[in-house]
Order: structure tokens, then sequence, then C-alpha cells
């Protein structure tokens, strides 16, 4: 060693060492802080004559610092948390007891290095609320929690109780029942599953790429955009949190999810028109940004899918207008697979979670569900969830409304969600292979739905009125249209019977007529703010619907008349098309683009068809269901005049 090269003395601060700081003074100047024997100063605060202090030293830590994973495991006795979503990194402890723990996303490494589940203080209802943002986030882990099936849920839960036994060993992830003591219901069990194809990393998605296209295209109108959406949308179908959305947005808009926000942008561009203040800038073209968008749920759903995809695309086939029947259908498929592998068909009431987590996967549930049945209705197909399958309650009011929200905020909601329970028993009937009676007295179960609703969600029902709710005009128009399907199965029956007499058949026609005429009434009497209101995109299918049974009640029952033109329900169907292109003219209601496409022509050539030409209808015909293919027939009389669909 150097003679030069001297040991410090023990009171002297060694060079370049981080044991003791140096004085505030010598970190400003960057310089040399030392300090030595029976001195208080250091020698550079000396030389300048500045008053020498020192930062309070922080305690060292003994125990070696925890991973990640090891502290997410730490003991058997206290079972790892359930994540919803594990594509959430909040920044907040998690709370101290196991009721109040957040299923909905794990913690950043910065903050599980210092803290543990055992030690972290009890969150505030700030922070409760605050973890809904989860949905919203960016991946910060590889793994998704996927629930067991029952088959195999008891067989993990014995051997969890055999491993804990054993020190160091992992647990498991389950919800446990917070019902009445001595209960003996089982656990919601949880596992991981690798969220991404293997090799690719979390930084290889190109969906940010995408939603920094719309963004270009659509500012300076993005903040205006989400600002419509939580004053059209979100009450009548409430997707997110509006206060932890808006926090996220404005502070950590990079974790939100790109899918979720490009959606939300293409989603609103359908009220563009209806915004003063947007209607006063030219709207983007909205087919390129819908394109991006649905690309950005399709990368999304390939790399990491998670609730906050779920959300997407509800966005994305809740969208306006109506171009891909296939492509919503293979999204809303996807919707439902990734809802039963996170365990969104159970019912949270009872799983130690937060009250907010559990308004949260009800809310979704039922968004995919009322999308479910009524696409089954419009498209054609049979719907992707059974009843049998899934346990969770109806959303109540309670849990709806937030603190300081209007109580009929979310009135249509509730509403919208006990209908198309309604309309479940209806598909039943409309797609059984082997015909048979309904098993359930169908006009029983939507008159005790119309006597369950609370007051101002009965007067637009029952009257037409309260139509300033948010949602209220497509609440009444999904109730109309149930009701012609009723009626349509009601003449479907007394087709079927044999021994039906000629009197029994008029009266079940006359009464879906009247019902399909009351459709029409309610379209015409549609104002312009009705029409910039929320819309299921379904609702565009019950157009269509409407006039085929009305040129089918034409063709039935005016097929003896000496002029066909002057037809009563000819003549109602012409003029819901004219009132439908009125809407389209004048306010570009886009509803009514897929029934125009279909019928306008149809109708003109029926005003002038002769007698012969009806003559060679099967006038024996007995379509069963409520769909556009009921038309089918018409294309020996006009070929080709349903190209149109081809293009939609």
């Amino acid at each position: 060693m150097n003679s030069q090269t001297q040991r410090p003395n023990r009171g002297d601060r060694p060079y370049r060492s981080h044991v003791k700081p140096a004085c505030t003074h010598c970190r400003r100047r960057k310089s040399r802080c030392k300090v030595e024997n029976q001195s208080k100063s250091c020698l550079q605060c000396r030389i300048h004559g500045t008053d020498c202090s020192f930062p309070p030293e922080k305690p060292r830590k003994n125990a070696p610092r925890k991973s990640r994973r090891t502290q997410e495991y730490n003991s058997p006795s206290d079972s790892p948390v359930f994540l919803a979503d594990s594509n959430l990194a909040p920044p907040y402890g998690l709370p101290n007891s196991s009721s109040e723990r957040s299923i909905i996303g794990a913690l950043p490494d910065s903050v599980n290095e210092d803290s543990t589940a055992n030690t972290a203080p009890g969150p505030t209802w700030p922070e409760v609320q605050a973890s809904l943002d989860a949905p919203l986030s960016l991946e910060a882990e590889n793994d998704n929690p996927h629930i067991l099936g029952p088959t195999e849920m008891d067989d993990t839960h014995v051997l969890a109780d055999y491993l804990s036994n054993f020190p160091g060993s992992r647990g498991i992830r389950s919800v446990q029942s917070v019902g009445a003591a001595g209960s003996s219901m089982s656990p919601i069990i949880f596992t991981k599953v690798q969220k991404r194809p293997l090799g690719i990393g979390p930084d290889s998605s190109p969906t940010s790429q995408k939603l920094e296209i719309i963004e270009k295209l659509i500012e300076p109108c993005a903040q205006q955009l989400v600002d419509l959406y939580f004053k059209k949308v979100h009450p009548c179908f409430p997707l997110l949190d509006e206060t932890t959305f808006r926090t996220q947005y404005l502070n950590a808009k990079g974790r939100i999810s790109p899918a979720l926000l490009a959606c939300l942008y293409a989603h609103m561009l359908s009220f563009w028109r209806y915004d003063f203040k947007l209607s006063q800038t030219r709207c983007p073209d909205s087919r390129f940004i819908w394109n991006l968008a649905s690309e950005t749920v399709y990368s999304e759903l390939h790399l990491s899918p998670g609730i906050s995809t779920i959300t997407a695309i509800l966005l994305n086939i809740g969208g306006r207008p109506t171009t891909s029947m296939v492509g919503n259908g293979v999204q809303l498929g996807s919707a439902v697979s990734l809802c039963h592998s996170m365990g969104l068909n159970r019912n949270p009431l009872s799983w130690d979670i937060p009250e907010v987590e559990k308004n949260l996967r009800i809310n979704v549930w039922w968004s995919v569900l009322i999308h479910d049945r009524w696409s089954s209705l419009a498209y054609g197909t049979p719907p992707h969830i059974r009843r049998s399958q899934y346990d969770v309650p109806l959303p109540s009011k309670e849990r709806l409304c937030g603190r300081g929200e209007e109580q009929n905020h979310y009135v249509t909601f509730r509403a919208l969600a006990g209908l198309t329970g309604v309309l479940d028993f209806c598909l039943e009937y409309v797609y059984s292979i082997n015909t048979h009676p309904p098993t359930r007295n169908l006009d029983y179960e939507l008159n005790k739905w119309v006597e369950d609703l609370p007051i101002e969600a009965r007067k637009i029902i029952t009257r037409g009125a309260n139509l300033d709710i948010p949602g209220a005009s497509n609440l009444r128009l999904s109730f109309l249209s149930l009701r012609l399907l009723l009626r349509r199965v009601e003449l479907d029956r007394a087709r079927q019977e044999t021994d039906a007499d000629n009197e029994k058949l008029s009266t079940s026609l006359i009464e879906a007529r009247r019902s399909a005429e009351e459709i029409v009434t309610f379209i015409q009497e549609l104002e312009e703010w009705q029409l910039g209101d929320f819309w299921l995109p379904e609702t565009a299918f019950i157009f269509s619907s409407t006039v085929t049974f009305l040129i089918r009640c034409a063709l039935e029952t005016e097929h003896n008349s000496s002029d066909f033109s002057r037809s009563s329900s000819l003549q109602m169907a012409s003029d819901f098309l004219s009132s439908l292109k009125s809407h389209q003219q004048k306010y570009g209601w886009d509803l009514a683009d897929i029934c125009l496409a279909q019928h306008i022509e149809v109708v003109e050539k029926l005003s002038t068809v002769t007698l012969s030409d009806i003559a060679l209808i099967d006038p024996c015909l007995e379509p069963r269901q409520f769909l556009m293919t009921d038309m089918a027939f018409m294309d020996d009389i006009f070929p080709s005049i349903w190209d149109t669909l081809q293009g939609m």
C-alpha cells in the first residue's frame, strides 16, 4: 500500500462513502465534505463561512429485501390477493384486512419492495375508489387470473390446505365468502395463466401507435369526447368509474389501455354532430378511426387480454354505425369467453372484496349480457350465454348511484337489464330446434317486469314520458320491440294449431300489427335531441323487422284486394320509411341506414305491383323468427335488392 494513502480516522467521513451523507451546502456545491475530529462543521463550510448541517440519517434495514413474488405468497395463513385484472399497477399500499383487499390489480415493484401485506395501512375511501382504475391500465405483470372449474376446485382446495403445512410453500389465489357463520360455501379459486404469447414482451404491442394516430386525428377534441362520453353514454351503460378514470386520464394517461381509449374515442364520433362545441368543427373520418380502434382490440386480445379488453370490446360493438355483424359477433364471443375465464359470471356479493370492485364486476357482466341478448335478436344467431351459467344479480340502485349522483342517473340501465332477462325467455322459443310451446307465460313475465319498475321508468314504458332521462328513448323502443316479438310468438303458435279458428288467428294478427304500429308512431314523434341520445346499435334491426312484418301483413291480408297499393299495412311501412329517411337526412341518424338500404326499394315496387305478381307468393309461409331474414321469400319477385347488405 502506498505510504501516502492512509485510513481515515473514525470521526472522518470516508471519501465517496454513502454511510454518512455530505452536509447540505456541500451537496449543493458538489464538493467533498470532510469532517475533522472534534469539529462540528466540515472543512468547506468553515472556509465559506456557512452553517454546516447534515440531513437526518435513514434507519438501516437489517432484514434482506424480499422479492415481489415472495411477498405475494408470504405465509400460508395469509392467502394471496386475487387479481381480477393484473394489468394495473396502482400506487397504493395493500390494505391490512382481507375484507378490504383489492382484487383489481397488483402493486408496482417500487411500492411492494418496502411494504408487505401484513404491515401496510388500510386504505381510505378515496384510495379504495381509486383502485377502480385497474381495468383501464396497462398490464404490469405477465400473468392473468383464470377461474378454476367446479370439477377441479375441490381437489385444488384440498391440495392447497395440505401444502400450506410446509414452510415456504406457495399459496393459492382464493376469494373467501363472507356469508353467515358456519356457512359451507366453497371459496372461488383462481390460478395464474400466462397472458402473453411466448416470446412477446410487454413492449411489443402496436396498439399504442394506433392510439397515437387516432389522437392526432381528433385533436384538440380528445378531452371533449371524454366529457361527452360521461354525459351521453355512461349514465345509460356504466362501464367505467368517472372519478378515477378522469384522474388517471389527466395524471397517468399512459397506464390506460390503448384499446379502451381508442374505442372510446371512436364510440363518441356518432355523437359529434349533436354536441354544440364539436359540431362547430369538422368531424374526422369515422370509418378510418373505427378500423384503427378495431385493430387495437384484436391486437390486445392476442397479446394481453384482461378486463380492460372486455370494456374495449363493449365500446366497440356498441359503436355506430353497425357495418360488420360477423366482426361484432366474434368480438362478443371473445368478451364472453374472457368473462367466464375471469369469473365475472359468478355472484361477487358474498366475496371478501371491496364494494367498489363488486359493483364493477356486476356492471361489466350485465353490459355483456345485454349486448349478447339483443344482438342475438338482431343478427339472427343464438345467444352465447345461457341463464343457468351465471348467478350475478341485477345491479341495484344503491350500487349504481355513487355519492352526489342523481337517483335517476342509471334508471334506464337497471330497467334495460331487467328487460333483457324477459327477452331471454323469448329467445329460448325463437331458437329452439324442436318446436314446442314456451315454457313460461311470456306476457306474465313482461307485465311483472313493468310492475316492478320504479315510477320514473314505468312512465317511460307505459306513457312514453320522461324521455329526457338518458337512455329513455332506447328503453322505450326496446320494450315496444319485445312486445311485438311476443305478439309474433302468439301468432306463430296460432298458425301451428291445427284446430285454430280463423277468428283466433285474425285476432293474433291484428294485435301484432297494432304493436308494429306503436313502433312506427314512436319513431315518427322523435325529436332531434332524442335522436342524439344513447341508442343500442342493435335497435337498427328493429326497424327492419318492423317493416318486414308490415309488408307480410299486407301480402297476407290484402291479397284479394283490387288495389294492393292502398293496403293500410303497406302504407304504414311507407310512412315509416319516410320518417327514417327524414331523420337520416336532417340529423344524420345512422340507425336508419340499414332499414332504408334493405326496404325502400321493396316498398316502392310493392306499391305498384299487380295482383298477378302477388299470386306468385305462397300464402302458407310461416316464418317463426322475428328477424330480418323473413324477407327471403321476396327474392323471387325482386332479385338483387339485398345486394346492399354485402357492403354493410
